[in-house]
């Protein structure tokens, strides 16, 4: 799975209606219906705010996808579409529609919501997904430098560390990298 690292803008115009592509990064279904919100102050004058997101969550992905009036299934789904066939979390993908008196149809709106997702994602800067853990331990003194020496390698790092009897940790690392490091513990 692939994520967006930046928020990216792209416009097109198509039989003289004016499309305005948006890509924005997001860690939560709250914060992507925020960005919705945040896209509908700055363009109150729009004919349309089409969009689709997909959000990883605790409970597992979240997508949705929303039309805004358009013709049911040319707007929003082309959007999630892209989303989906590159694999792609994390994000909202959103076309602001401005009408320039054209009637487009069924397919021409189709091609015109897919095309400009398409050429927002092509735009953005697009990077793998890495799931990160969280894992707490207990260890004595003089396994703590070899563990930070450890998780350097494993490309983790030291969240908080309490000093009493033992060392007590919790450490964030890859998940791909958790059998290395139960590896190195046990």
């Amino acid at each position: 799975m692939k994520i967006v690292a930046a928020a990216c803008q792209i416009e097109e115009t198509v039989k003289k209606s004016r499309f305005i592509g948006v890509i924005n990064p997001c860690r939560s279904e709250a914060e992507a219906l925020a960005i919705l919100t945040d896209l509908h102050l700055r363009y109150p004058d729009a004919s349309h705010i089409v969009y689709a997101y997909r959000v990883q969550s605790a409970d597992g992905l979240v997508c949705r996808f929303y039309d805004a009036g358009e013709p049911s299934g040319t707007a929003g789904k082309p959007i999630f579409q892209h989303l989906e066939g590159k694999q792609l979390i994390n994000l909202v993908v959103a076309v602001v529609r401005y009408f320039g008196g054209i009637k487009l149809g069924a397919g021409g709106l189709t091609r015109a919501y897919g095309n400009v997702a398409k050429a927002v994602i092509e735009a953005a800067d697009i990077v793998d997904y890495v799931e990160f853990a969280e894992v707490d331990l207990t260890l004595d003194y003089s396994r703590l430098q070899p563990l930070e020496y450890q998780l350097k390698k494993l490309d983790g790092s030291i969240l908080a560390q309490e000093f009493s009897d033992n060392v007590r940790l919790t450490v964030k690392l890859p998940k791909h990298n958790l059998p290395s490091l139960n590896a190195f513990l046990a």
